[in-house]
């Protein structure tokens, strides 16, 4: 029997108490031990997970650029990835491999994983994370190319509807050299495939 309690209007309403509501919805009651804590953890969690919001991208690729005469592809792959779906607010989670071919201009090395981290801790679609990433390397040091790849595991495919636990969903964007040209694209695509314990 569910508890009872008296409906939230939402204007005006605080986080907490919309979790609270949500919980009462769900059949349980936020009063027991175990449930009086959570709104509020589920409140600093969701700000933690979706931090991405507070951050601009592209002051992120611009505040380490650095002149350069090398004109070869960069490629940082593995890059661990956690969001959050959009549609049912279920964790996402994989790999991004990102490549660039620069011209004239790279960019610091570990500023790849941080734009990574800012679109992804947003709610999101893995489609529109891998154009993101793209477009915004593209637009802040206009390299000859970029190539993004995103490999990962939905847990509202997993855990829900078609219960497929070991499905992946691989997406893929290619911007200039890596778009009009069918060698550059493989390059990136055999790299990346490859593991260093030779998997």
């Amino acid at each position: 029997m569910k508890p009872s309690v008296e409906p939230v209007s939402v204007t005006g309403a605080s986080f907490e108490e919309l979790v609270r509501e949500m919980l009462v919805r769900l059949g349980e009651d936020p009063k027991r031990e175990g449930l009086a804590g959570t709104p509020n953890r589920v409140h600093r969690a969701l700000e933690e997970l979706t931090r991405g919001y507070k951050a601009d991208p592209e002051n992120i690729l611009r505040g380490a650029l650095f002149a350069v005469n090398y004109d070869e592809m960069v490629i940082v792959k593995d890059v661990e990835m956690f969001s959050l779906c959009e549609h049912h607010l279920l964790p996402f989670f994989g790999k991004v491999h990102v490549a660039y071919i620069p011209n004239g201009r790279v960019v610091g090395l570990s500023k790849i994983p941080r734009l990574v981290e800012v679109f992804s801790r947003r709610l999101q679609v893995q489609e529109r994370l891998t154009t993101q990433i793209a477009e915004t390397i593209q637009d802040a040091i206009e390299p000859q190319g970029v190539a993004v790849v995103i490999e990962a595991r939905h847990l509202c495919m997993m855990m829900r509807g078609v219960e497929k636990q070991h499905s992946a969903t691989v997406t893929s964007a290619m911007l200039g050299a890596f778009r009009d040209c069918k060698e550059t694209r493989e390059e990136f695509l055999s790299l990346i495939r490859h593991r260093p314990n030779g998997g």
